[in-house]
């Protein structure tokens, strides 16, 4: 699974990490993430996000 990067703050979401304190569970896609769900870093809203290039 691809990993994004927050263009805000650098955070990276890992799909195989999830976010726990935001309620993704491991395993979970990007795309799968509710739209509303936001940076745990910055609070960047998913829409700041672009695919990250290994």
């Amino acid at each position: 699974m691809m990993k994004y990067v927050c263009t805000v703050c650098n955070y990276i979401y890992n799909p195989e990490e999830g976010d726990p304190d935001g309620g993704i569970a491991p395993g979970t896609a990007f795309e799968d993430i509710p739209d509303d769900w936001v940076c745990p870093v910055c609070g960047a809203g998913k829409e700041d996000f672009e695919p990250l290039d290994d």
